[in-house]
């Protein structure tokens, strides 16, 4: 499983404005695993705001973190940048691939704040991945389901 874009898509999608893609994250995150996080305690995180860089697509999330959930923010300053590949937010989404190997491997860069960044890798790190699948509506969780068994079946992890 490769996740490349082709290098005139990446740079068509660096041009883009930012805050429709932070939006569209923004929305599908909070309608499918905010539920499974709300109870965390996200105080010292309100407010915050956060950047989220796709390196080989060019695409900047910006957001914050909201009693409601995330809240999508026009580019600017963030508190804290993470940065790394589609392949490895991917793995990182569907826990085929430990953050703390990618950061050791540079794959993951966290800057800013990183005091801020380490403590939201660990509170989501401390969530089961069942748990986070059990959020999302039911087709769309099989999905995620399947193309998370068949990478582990594939050797992929």
């Amino acid at each position: 499983m490769k996740l490349t874009p082709p290098a005139a898509l990446a740079k068509l999608l660096a041009r883009l404005p930012a805050y429709p893609a932070s939006l569209a994250f923004a929305t599908a995150f909070n309608l499918t695993v905010w539920k499974s996080l709300q109870d965390l305690d996200w105080e010292a995180l309100q407010e915050r705001r956060f950047c989220v860089h796709v390196r080989d697509t060019g695409i900047k999330l910006w957001f914050s973190v909201a009693t409601s959930g995330l809240k999508a923010e026009k580019a600017g300053q963030a508190d804290v940048t993470f940065t790394a590949t589609l392949m490895d937010f991917t793995r990182l989404a569907l826990r085929l691939e430990d953050p703390d190997t990618l950061f050791f491997n540079r794959r993951l860069l966290i800057e800013g704040d990183t005091d801020l960044g380490l403590r939201v890798k660990n509170m989501l790190d401390g969530v089961e991945f069942e748990t986070l699948l059990a959020s999302f509506p039911g087709v769309l969780g099989r999905l995620v389901n399947r193309v998370r068994e068949r990478a582990l079946r594939e050797g992929m992890a």
